[in-house]
């Protein structure tokens, strides 16, 4: 019997072991269930790596977290009393312990995608295991999507088991297609809640602070606290340290950038008759063991970086933890012996809490995610099975930076320098900033910012340094001493520089790069943050973003014309910068032309009433330089007269009377034939004589030229030799009076069409006028001798039977010398005062 046997038979996950060995002797997928305390982590794996079915092939194990991937690791090979590198081994970034004996690998997320990436197919691989699943980072669900596709379609015999403490069974089995699900019970002792809410107007490492010295004061053993951050823990240290605790009392900071060697201090146990107390992040949440901790002092708060697919930029947020997660850390008191919990917030405030935290691919930059499945030959995620998959917002912003960055092309489809970038497992976007550099003979500077972008340089370094990159990476050049952070940036700087040896080229010509490199570099990562200073002092970005720094600006005059952002936080109008760089726009102009789009503006300017031409020379949403574009091609001019016609109406063009008149008898044309413009509206009559009017412009730039333009000739040269003879037949523009009169006919008005006529022009014509081949009567305004209206009718005829003699006896009086004879129909029309 193994060693790890005798120290796991104490653990509550040694119940199932019996069963889970059934499960997957049957089946090739299934669901373990396990609480905090329960040893799934480094005893399930011990477990199985002599099962029958394994052959001679190995597990990989999945962690989250690298301390924790490299803790696990740790634990199992003690158990077998090996060192790491036998039989069990891990792999995390720049951090191998592995050899040919190895057949439990603990490996972290990106170093999976890597695995799976270099062979599909997993070929020496028998069992997945997927560890702390409800974290459900990003990189899990990738891998085990991934791990998904490739069993269905190249390894029907790849069992997968993925494990957690918290995390609701069903979906995740129904993902597995149907996994049978175990569960075990966790062995904690009681732990006693206490709910101690931060005062109003303190600081939360003040109350943090000041419960950690109680629980010092009123309990044994040490003391487990969890902050947001770096920041907040290095605050609370300090205060801790100003109390004066005692020289037996060790305070160890506790998060994911710390060296291999202080976080491997913040977990080994205390020495007799010292105390510890780890301040942490969520990164002691799970599947890491603490040695001697039965106080929890809980902030209930974690960090979390927002995605705005709207913007492409990042918020740093602090978040309340889920009541799973408040959970999982309070377990943490009773790992040993019964202890105590103290949660900086109400009992209140902990019933409103999510059940669970949201999954991080919900929210999160997908650029990475997106390379990896083009890497994988996807371009669609719904060709994978997620539990959450990617929103389709984010996936296709994510597109569009790849196509920028050259890692797609147009069709969607990755690239020969998107695969060289997904090879090495960086961001895509210092990926793209590498091997650019590399290729300008620059490889070691943007080896040197693409390590202290990655750690997180405005959140390391603060306001101290400003909000420049450049002083930082001075501070990292310089000899001396380092401390964690600084060894960390240049250990990362030395491992990117390796991967880019067979890069490795000299300018051309000796060319040397000046002192804004570090702004063009930064431009080959963040093309959408390529920004230029407005007059009042903030920033519009290339991508259309506003940016401002939170205070002075960082850079003054030409200098700060234009920058490139590295890190801001997307809130409010304008996002506020954390680290830039100033940038030459005429260096960028030398390594990336084609980023500049030339573009040519030919409009219709409103203030000068003419035609404006200009050239401009544009990066997405900055306009670099404008000049003037003295000779645009005819048809562009035209086009802008067009539109200028069109937005100006009908003020640019001054219709004469007859030009009226002639519209208004296209619309009379329609009524009676469909086919003919309709034109019932002025925006209509506008877009349909801007329609025909190209052929009239050549030449012309102003409204005063325009002015000149014949509308007559417009619409009339429009129709055909038949519509016009149809027009003259059917809306004819006079009539002839039987007085021998040309009387013109009006088509606008109310009852149009219609005449006004003296009546005595009319006598002798027994039947109303009518026009439109005789369907449509005009209407008829009769006038006295002075053109003054005396009736208007459509029926002529009735008129003279009836309405006559009372006017005629009203006009005779008016107008005695005037013509007025007794039987209208029989009597000699005329113009004069009486017929010849």
């Amino acid at each position: 019997m193994h060693k790890e046997h005798h120290q796991g038979h104490s653990l509550p996950i040694v119940q199932i072991i019996p069963d889970l060995k059934r499960t997957l002797a049957e089946h090739t997928s299934a669901v373990l269930i396990a609480e905090p305390g329960a040893g799934k982590t480094t005893v399930v794996p011990l477990e199985l790596y002599k099962e029958p079915w394994l052959g001679n092939k190995k597990i990989i194990m999945l962690e989250p977290r690298r301390l924790a991937a490299r803790n696990a690791a740790v634990r199992m090979a003690k158990a077998l009393n090996e060192p790491v590198g036998q039989t069990v081994g891990y792999r995390v970034r720049h951090d191998t312990k592995v050899s040919r004996h190895t057949q439990i690998e603990v490996v972290t997320e990106g170093v999976l995608t890597r695995m799976l990436q270099q062979d599909q197919g997993l070929e020496d691989t028998a069992l997945l295991i997927f560890d702390e699943f409800h974290e459900r980072n990003i990189h899990g669900d990738l891998s085990l999507a991934l791990a998904l596709e490739s069993k269905l379609l190249l390894r029907d015999d790849l069992r997968i088991l993925v494990m957690s403490a918290t995390l609701e069974a069903e979906p995740v089995s129904g993902l597995l297609g149907g996994a049978p699900v175990l569960s075990c019970e966790g062995r904690t002792f009681p732990v006693e809640t206490n709910y101690a809410p931060v005062p109003m107007n303190t600081e939360l490492e003040n109350h943090m602070a000041h419960i950690i010295q109680r629980g010092l004061a009123n309990h044994e053993g040490d003391i487990l606290a969890f902050l947001p951050g770096a920041r907040e823990i290095h605050r609370t240290e300090r205060l801790l340290q100003q109390m004066n605790l005692g020289s037996s009392i060790h305070i160890c900071p506790l998060y994911g950038s710390l060296t291999a060697e202080e976080q491997d201090a913040a977990i080994r146990a205390a020495q007799p008759g010292e105390r510890k107390v780890v301040l942490a992040t969520t990164i002691a949440e799970s599947s890491l063991t603490i040695e001697g901790i039965t106080v929890v002092v809980d902030s209930g708060l974690r960090k979390e970086s927002l995605y705005s697919s709207r913007t492409g930029m990042n918020r740093l947020v602090t978040r309340p933890i889920s009541k799973a997660s408040s959970d999982q850390r309070r377990g943490r008191a009773g790992r040993v012996k019964p202890g105590v919990c103290y949660r900086l917030w109400s009992q209140l405030e902990q019933d409103a809490r999510p059940e669970s935290s949201r999954p991080e691919i919900l929210s999160a930059d997908l650029a990475q995610l997106t390379l990896e499945l083009s890497a994988w030959g996807v371009t669609d995620p719904g060709e994978l099975s997620w539990l959450d998959a990617p929103p389709p917002a984010s996936y296709e912003e994510a597109k569009q930076l790849l196509r920028r960055l050259g890692c797609l092309n147009d069709l969607g489809t990755i690239t020969s320098r998107g695969r060289e970038i997904a090879g090495m497992g960086t961001h895509p976007r210092l990926g793209s900033m590498l091997l650019q550099a590399a290729e300008l003979g620059l490889a070691e500077e943007a080896s040197l910012l693409a390590a202290l972008l990655a750690e997180g340089s405005s959140r390391m370094a603060g306001a101290a340094a400003g909000w420049d990159i450049r002083p930082q990476l001075t501070l990292m050049r310089a000899p001396g001493a380092q401390d964690a952070a600084k060894h960390r940036i240049l250990q990362e700087s030395r491992q990117l520089l390796a991967s880019l040896a067979h890069h490795r080229q000299k300018p051309e010509n000796g060319r040397r790069m000046s002192e804004y490199s570090c702004g063009l570099l930064l431009a080959f990562a963040y093309p959408d943050r390529i920004g230029q200073r407005r007059e009042d002092g903030r920033y519009l970005l290339s991508s259309g973003r506003g940016t401002r720094f939170p205070g002075a600006g960082a850079f003054t005059g030409n200098e700060g014309a234009y920058i490139v952002v590295a890190e801001a936080d997307d809130q409010g109008a304008d996002g506020l910068i954390r680290l830039a760089a100033p940038l030459s726009i005429s260096e960028l102009m030398t390594y990336k032309p084609e980023w500049i789009q030339l573009e040519h503006e030919v409009k219709w300017d409103y203030k000068t009433q003419s035609v404006r031409a200009k050239k401009r020379q544009r990066l997405d949403a900055l306009i670099l330089k404008e000049m003037a574009y003295p000779d645009p091609p005819e048809e562009s001019i035209i086009t802008a007269l067009l539109e200028g016609i069109k937005e100006e109406g009908l003020r640019l063009l001054t219709l004469s009377k007859a030009e009226h008149q002639l519209i208004e008898r296209i619309k009379f044309m329609h009524r009676a034939y469909p086919e003919w413009p309709e034109l019932t509206n002025q925006t209509e009559l506008v877009d349909y004589i801007a329609e025909l009017m190209a052929p009239y412009l050549i030449g012309i730039r102003t409204a005063a030229q325009l002015q000149k333009v014949s509308i007559a000739s417009v619409l009339m040269d429009s129709l055909t030799w038949e519509e016009r003879q149809l027009l003259e037949r059917e809306a004819p523009i006079h009539f002839t009076a039987p007085s021998g009169s040309r009387v013109k006919i009006e088509y606008s008005g109310q009852g149009a069409p219609y005449i006004a006529v003296r009546l005595q022009e009319m006598f002798g014509l027994e039947r109303t006028p009518a026009i439109g081949n005789g369907r449509v009567p005009l209407t008829v305004h009769l006038l006295s001798p002075a053109q003054r209206p005396v009736q208007v009718t459509k029926d002529l005829e009735s008129f003279w039977r009836e309405g006559y003699f009372e006017v005629k006896k009203d006009l005779k009086g008016r107008y005695p010398k005037h013509y007025w004879p007794d039987n209208p129909l029989e009597a000699m029309p005329t113009s004069r005062v009486r017929p010849k």
